[in-house]
């Protein structure tokens, strides 16, 4: 089968012919139709100090995707062939303390499809039955492609209570723009994204932001000064990994406010922790999605109106992720999925 593989530990991906995978007792095969292409796969395309650490080559990349359900392994009663399944891409070990206590999103042992064993960068690709997710009639191929990033947008945004509140999204990268429709689908009173590159905050703001404003402490008061907000925000979703945005939120932030914590950061990122203790601010750290909750509430809110598909920018097939990722580098694209077959 052809596969996207990151074959040398070097920089750059190769589009290879592989041996199509064969599924375990307690896995299923995927004939994937689209995936995706996510941050991860441009520091593994660019093999930066992360993906060094993270990535042993050969290995297919790419966990984002979509397809239908090829072969079911020995020991699986509740998959079909033929059902079309999405995947997360975190694989859990369902035997420590958080997964017994349905917390499996927090399990110490979790693999990345993708990263740790081959994704879906392919013409097949083999996941434990549980982690195929069966995608209703109503999400198109694309959407279903990119319901993994979704996901993180759903977590971040919903692990507080959204109704009535003002919004700070720092990032609008693809997660913080589906993340700004997450808000105002659930009910946000004012949604204020901020961002270095005015192409993205364009998106966000066709997204539902109230306002998308270019990054910096002056701008954003501005934007509450304009929407006659008098005491700062109520909840605040972290999704650049910028140091600077962190200090913004911390600015901005109400007395009692709560911040989700998304963004990963390249270095260590300093605080105030008195701000944050002087404040009562709430903190949260986020990772991937809550297993399979978050699933369910965002295909529930794609089903009532949740509209995301503006988020990608561009559909090519899987020959062309040269073009893909140069694009996604230089800027010009903002979620693009790759028609695999």
């Amino acid at each position: 089968m052809k596969a996207l593989v990151k074959t040398k530990a070097q920089p750059g991906l190769w589009l290879e012919d592989v041996p199509k995978p064969e599924p375990g007792p307690n896995d299923v095969l995927v004939k994937v139709s689209h995936a995706a292409i996510c941050g991860t796969d441009l520091h593994i395309y660019r093999w930066d100090e992360w993906a060094k650490q993270a990535v042993t080559p050969p290995t297919v990349i790419g966990h984002e995707f979509v397809g239908t359900v090829a072969e079911v392994g020995a020991q699986v009663s509740n998959q079909e062939v033929g059902s079309r399944v999405a995947g997360e891409g975190h694989i859990v070990c369902g035997r420590c303390r958080n997964c017994r206590s349905g917390h499996g999103h927090l399990c110490r042992s979790t693999i990345g499809v993708g990263i740790d064993i081959d994704g879906g960068f392919a013409e097949y690709v083999v996941i434990p039955a549980a982690n195929a997710y069966p995608v209703p009639d109503s999400v198109s191929d694309e959407v279903a492609a990119i319901l993994d990033p979704l996901g993180n947008a759903v977590h971040t945004a919903l692990s507080f209570d959204l109704v009535g509140e003002d919004v700070l999204i720092t990032g609008a990268g693809p997660i913080g723009q589906m993340a700004a429709a997450v808000c105002r689908h659930a009910g946000a009173r004012h949604i204020v994204v901020t961002d270095i590159e005015q192409a993205r905050l364009d998106l966000a703001a066709q997204m539902g932001a109230t306002r998308a404003v270019l990054a910096n402490q002056a701008a954003i008061r501005e934007a509450m000064d304009d929407l006659g907000m008098l005491e700062g925000f109520d909840v605040c979703l972290e999704m650049s990994g910028s140091p600077a945005a962190l200090a913004d939120i911390f600015a901005v932030a109400n007395h009692g406010a709560s911040v989700a914590l998304l963004g990963l950061f390249s270095g260590p990122a300093q605080l105030d922790v008195n701000e944050a203790i002087l404040k009562g601010l709430t903190m949260k750290g986020i990772y991937g999605r809550e297993m399979f909750d978050t699933w369910y509430k965002a295909t529930a809110m794609l089903a009532s109106g949740l509209e995301v598909e503006p988020v990608i920018s561009h559909r090519m097939p899987l020959e062309d992720f040269q073009q893909a990722f140069t694009a996604l580098q230089q800027g010009q694209a903002s979620k693009i999925v790759l028609e695999v077959s």
